[in-house]
């Protein structure tokens, strides 16, 4: 998909004020509000906008260890290593990788020792071979988005 630099500029309001009304979008763009609503819409069906939830903090939800696990899995079994790593809930997201390793896990705990316990229980589960775990010390660049936007949105006036 291609996106424009009207959509570059929604895109922008979506990510610096999310709690905005469509109303008040269009009016700060000063677009239509049918015409904002039809780029939202287009934008969600082809999967640029994936979600309008809040964000949230594991820290503040008392998990601020993060660890970054790295799953070796018995062949033909990552389908079934994959459901299982979903039913943990300090898991709060998994990415089949290519490396070392077959799944990488981001892991939240309350401490090391519930840190510990987790990957304890990762390391239970059939087919699993093996882990490796790396705890993250500080937060350098937080999960953004915003730059990318804006650097399709030039790409598109180029």
């Amino acid at each position: 998909m291609s996106v424009d630099a009207l959509d570059t500029r929604i895109l922008r309001l979506l990510l610096e004020q999310p709690r905005t009304s469509v109303r008040e979008y269009a009016r700060i763009l000063g677009v239509a509000r049918g015409t904002l609503q039809a780029r939202l819409d287009r934008m969600e069906r082809e999967g640029v906008i994936t979600g309008t939830g809040p964000s949230l903090s594991p820290a503040a939800l008392g998990h601020p260890v993060l660890a970054f696990v790295h799953v070796e899995v018995t062949q033909g079994h990552l389908d079934d290593v994959g459901d299982a790593l979903a039913a943990v809930p300090e898991i709060v997201e998994a990415f089949s990788i290519t490396g070392a390793g077959d799944l990488l896990a981001r892991v939240v705990g309350r401490d090391n020792a519930h840190l510990e316990d987790v990957i304890q229980k990762l390391i239970s589960l059939p087919g699993v071979v093996r882990t490796r775990t790396e705890v993250a010390l500080r937060e350098r660049v937080p999960y953004r988005l915003l730059p990318l936007v804006e650097s399709v949105g030039r790409a598109d006036r180029d």
